[in-house]
Parts: C-alpha cells; sequence; structure tokens
C-alpha cells in the first residue's frame, strides 16, 4: 500500500548543521527515500555526504542520473547539477539555474510532485530568500504534504518564513518534530482521496529544467502573462505566473525567480552595471589626463580642455563609487 515515501527536502544558509541533526533523528529502517538539495558552490569539491554520514544512520550519497529510487536511502543533489524525480528513477541534469542557484529547491520539489503525486513530502528547512516556496506549492497542488521548519527554530528563517507566508502549509514544526512527522508519514497509507489533477504548467516547468525541450512563446503564454521586465540570467524576456499567492517569474530558456530571489538577482546586475560604468569613467578620465600631458607643451588651451574633461568624469566617478561603496539598496 502507498505512503509517502518520497521525501524531498531543500535547505541553503545553516543547511549543513541542520541538515545532519535531522538525520540524526530518523531511523535506519525508515520506509522512504529521501532527496536533499543544499545550496553548493557550483566550483567547490563537496564533502557534503560524508559530513552527513556522521550523523545519519541512513546511508547518505550524492545521486547519481538514473539512479533507481529506493527506501532507506539519502540523495543529495550534486553540485552544480539540479536533482530531479521521475517514476523509478533520478535524474542528474545540467539544467537552467532557479533563484539564482543550481542545484535549486524548486526543480527537485516539482518534479516530485509531478512524478509521484500524494506520495510526496515537501520540507523547507533553514535558508535565505525564497527557494522552495513555489515548489511546495506544486507539491500542495499534487495532493502532497508541505513542512516548514519553524523560523523561530531555524539558522536563517527568510526561506521558511517566505514558504508560509505564501502558501497555507500542512505542517510548522520544529526539526525534531519534523523528523518524527516523517516517520509517521512513511508509515502511513494514503487517505484513499482522489488524486488531484496537476496544475496544466507543471508538467512543461518539469520538462525545461532537463533542457530536454524548451518552452516557445505560445508555450509562454500558457503558463502567465509578460512581466514586461528582463531575465537577469539571460536577458531574454521575463513571464509572470501566478501560483496561489506566489508570483514567479521565468523566461523560456527556463531560467526561474522567486520575488526575493529576482530582486536579489537585480541588485547584483545594478552592482555589475554600475562597476562596469566606474570602469569606463576612470579609463576615460585616464585618457583625458594621458592627452592633456602630451599637449601641455605645445597647445597649451587643448591640454587645459583634456584636464577639464578628466576633472569633471573624475567627479562622475566618485559619485558611482560612493554608491558601490555603501552598497546597492533594495529599499530605502
Amino acid at each position: 500500500m502507498a505512503t509517502h515515501d518520497i521525501v524531498t527536502i531543500g535547505a541553503s544558509a545553516g543547511g549543513v548543521q541542520t541538515l545532519g541533526r535531522l538525520l540524526e533523528h530518523l531511523p535506519a529502517d525508515l520506509p522512504a527515500a529521501i532527496m536533499m538539495v543544499l545550496h553548493l558552490h557550483p566550483q567547490s569539491p563537496s564533502i557534503l555526504d560524508h559530513l552527513l554520514s556522521r550523523s545519519s544512520k541512513l546511508p547518505v550519497r550524492f545521486a547519481r542520473d538514473d539512479d533507481a529510487i529506493d527506501h532507506g536511502q539519502v540523495y543529495i543533489a550534486p553540485r552544480d547539477n539540479h536533482l530531479l524525480v521521475e517514476p523509478g528513477r533520478l535524474r542528474v541534469v545540467r539544467g537552467p539555474r532557479e533563484n539564482r542557484h543550481r542545484p535549486a529547491v524548486d526543480p527537485l520539489f516539482r518534479s516530485a510532485a509531478w512524478a509521484y503525486g500524494p506520495r510526496v513530502v515537501g520540507v523547507v528547512l533553514t535558508g535565505t530568500l525564497d527557494d522552495g516556496a513555489s515548489g511546495l506549492w506544486a507539491i500542495r497542488s499534487c495532493g502532497g504534504t508541505t513542512v516548514v521548519q519553524d523560523p523561530d527554530d531555524a539558522l536563517h528563517a527568510e526561506m521558511p518564513t517566505s514558504a508560509l507566508m505564501t502558501l497555507n502549509v500542512d505542517h510548522c514544526l520544529s526539526l525534531p518534530a519534523i523528523a518524527h512527522l516523517l516517520v509517521e508519514l512513511a508509515h502511513q497509507p494514503l487517505d484513499g482521496s482522489p488524486t488531484p489533477v496537476p496544475p496544466e504548467p507543471l508538467g512543461l516547468e518539469v520538462a525545461v529544467a532537463t533542457r530536454e525541450t524548451h518552452a516557445d512563446v505560445e508555450d509562454m503564454r500558457k503558463l502567465g502573462k509578460p512581466a514586461g521586465f528582463t531575465c537577469p540570467s539571460c536577458h531574454g524576456a521575463l513571464w509572470e505566473l501566478n501560483e496561489g499567492e506566489l508570483a514567479v517569474f521565468r523566461c523560456h530558456i527556463g531560467h526561474a525567480f522567486g520575488p526575493d530571489s529576482l530582486q536579489a538577482a537585480q541588485t547584483e546586475g545594478v552592482e555589475q552595471a554600475l562597476e562596469s560604468a566606474l570602469r569606463a569613467l576612470e579609463e576615460q578620465s585616464a585618457t583625458a589626463r594621458r592627452l592633456g600631458d602630451r599637449f601641455e607643451q605645445n597647445i597649451p588651451d587643448l591640454a587645459a580642455r583634456y584636464e577639464a574633461q578628466a576633472a569633471g568624469l573624475e567627479e562622475q566617478a566618485a559619485v558611482i563609487r560612493k554608491v558601490l561603496r555603501n552598497g546597492v539598496k533594495l529599499n530605502d
């Protein structure tokens, strides 16, 4: 008899310690498969599997593409790859970044919901910004169970808080209580309720995450409406999708952002643009200074004009340097 045996977990900042504490409370004979995403730096070799194995009674390893899904096993998303779920197997794919991350939590949650519906449990733990909120919406829409760590219990409360603000989750619990719930759900048969029909766009979003298909303009129209601004990752047009109370922004390449992640990416883009402008102004000023020095003896009027131009450019550069020094703010 089917139970809630597909457990998907997402974490970001503070995740190593939090995932270790969660695994400490899970028994070795847990009749469920656990898939975990922790935001990892794409270039850094990770020993996350070894770190988590120290506190886990369950075997822990990085997932491999086409792995069978086995009960009693913990699978971790490898660095710079999304971990996705298909019926009977896992996919490890270098799909488009979501919420500025790869691996990201939303693609895991979304694909599990599409493949296993009510059998899925989605858990959002400690972290910053809003990865996982859209994925929890997908799990709930497909009849699965949604769980969020109590923000007061989390090392970083933003990810749990974002999920709670945009979704009526099934459970908001401390870490030990989450572990107890997962054990209970893994032994609990599904209640026999009719399986909800998955939202129409969900299948396309799952397919796009694999890069095995793409969304054209007509597909994007089915997903949502034009947002009127561009993707911070590829500078293509963004489309706004409404997922319950949550707005998700996606381009046809597949990059996706929750509201907080989009603002963070835009802020980063502004900083990069200011740095480029600062470099250009400083180079132009240096050029004017050099030309002024060159003509100082023979054509002093021309040299003075270049000196004045350099001074004006340096004033503009100083303004940008001050903005960068104080930081680009989302709010006043």
